[in-house]
Order: C-alpha cells, then structure tokens, then sequence
C-alpha cells in the first residue's frame, strides 16, 4: 500500500487518470492532492466528481477551492475562471460541490510528511499555522515573503518532517521542487502545458505525465483574458 501525493490538477483529468495509471496507484492506495482540484484546465468537474467518489481520495484547501467558496458566499467578485467552472458544473451540481469544498482541511498530516497547499511560516508550530498561509493567495505571498525577508521560504522551513505543496511551479518549467528533502514543490503547471506531477509515499519519488495542451493559454486568448 502506497500514498500518492497529487500537484495541482486544475481540471486536467486525463492527466490525473494517467498519472494513476502510470504509477500502478489501486484502490488499496490513498491518493492526497496539494489542492487546486478545480479551475484554467478543461474537465473540473469531473476531477471533483473523482474525489467525492472515491474512498481513500482527499485534498487539502487550495486557493482555488477557497475562491470558489468566497464567491458562493458572496465575499469576491469572480474570475473567469471560477465563472466557468461554475458552468461546467451547473448550478445543482455546483451547490453540492461548494459543500464539498467547504469540507477540505488546511492540511494533512501522514506519518511521513506533512502536505499543505501553499506556504509554511518559521517558528510557527503546525497547529498555529495560519490558515491563509497554509492556502496561500496574493496577500499570503505577501505576508511570507514579509516574514522571511524575501527569501525562498522553503529554505526556512523548520516543521518535524518533509513538507509537500503545491500553488507554484517554481522552475516555470515543469519541474518540481526537492529542497535538502525536506520541502517538496509539486505543482509543475499542467493547466499551463507542462506537466501533472505525483509523489509517491514512503519513498518520496517523483513521477510526471505531460500536459496535453496549454489549456489555461487557450481559454485566456478565447476570451481575451490577461495573465494572472
């Protein structure tokens, strides 16, 4: 028995249905993502439909998950993005996602390692974590980079063991974050053509599946949208 760690799937399924494939992943195993299930890829529902259906799938809270949650409840304006993943859905299915959503913890906590879906602040113990840390967005960033005086965070990661997120692909190129193994990046951008990225527990190795298109570059240039 095995536990696969997912990067940001953002509506790529297939991608997400390979990578099971290619890494042998049975009903037996656990599958945790970083979060992000929804969102800029082509099938979002369909990627939350999997993990509503199926038992020993969860996912910690994702920015994206949040603002979805926020728009429900009226706080934010939405992004195109979030507009059309709420169609996809359509309007029943979309009530009972959001309920869905609403159930994610901010992180969780296996034997060997923790996973979260953004940040992590030093000398902060994980239980007084702030949750927005932990979800990140603009203003976490903000607050991180504050704390750790513009430098990379992960190098001051001090929790008890490994540390996976996802919310970034740091390289730009697909590639995922290994710091000392101690902090582990594993979004690697498949929204944006690159690639979707596993991480398989307890031996901490990687595995990726290539992005099929640059889904999130084709919806902004349909709609004119700009770069975010």
């Amino acid at each position: 028995m095995k536990t696969l760690i997912v990067g940001d799937i953002q509506g790529c399924y297939q991608e997400f249905l390979e990578l099971l494939t290619l890494t042998g992943t049975t009903a037996e195993d656990s599958i945790v993502t970083v979060g992000d299930l929804v969102d800029r890829g082509p099938d979002s529902r369909s990627v939350v439909d999997f993990f509503r259906n199926t038992p020993g799938a969860k996912s910690v809270l994702g920015n994206h998950e949040r603002k979805h949650i926020r728009w429900f409840r009226g706080e934010i304006t939405p992004e195109v993005s979030q507009e059309i993943a709420r169609a996809e859905f359509g309007e029943q299915e979309y009530n009972e996602a959001i309920g869905f959503m609403e159930s994610f913890p901010v992180f969780v906590d296996l034997p060997e390692a923790i996973v979260v879906h953004a940040f992590w602040e030093p000398g902060i113990s994980l239980k007084d974590q702030k949750a927005r840390v932990l979800v990140g967005g603009m203003s976490a960033e903000k607050y991180v980079q504050g704390v750790c005086k513009n430098r990379p965070w992960w190098e001051l990661y001090d929790g008890p063991k490994p540390l996976i997120v996802g919310h970034h692909d740091y390289s730009k190129h697909g590639v995922p974050l290994n710091y000392q193994n101690r902090v582990y990046g594993i979004d690697t951008g498949c929204c944006y053509g690159r690639a979707l990225t596993g991480l398989i527990l307890p031996d901490f190795r990687c595995i990726s599946v290539p992005a099929k298109r640059d889904y999130w570059g084709e919806i902004r240039q349909k709609y004119n949208y700009p770069i975010r």
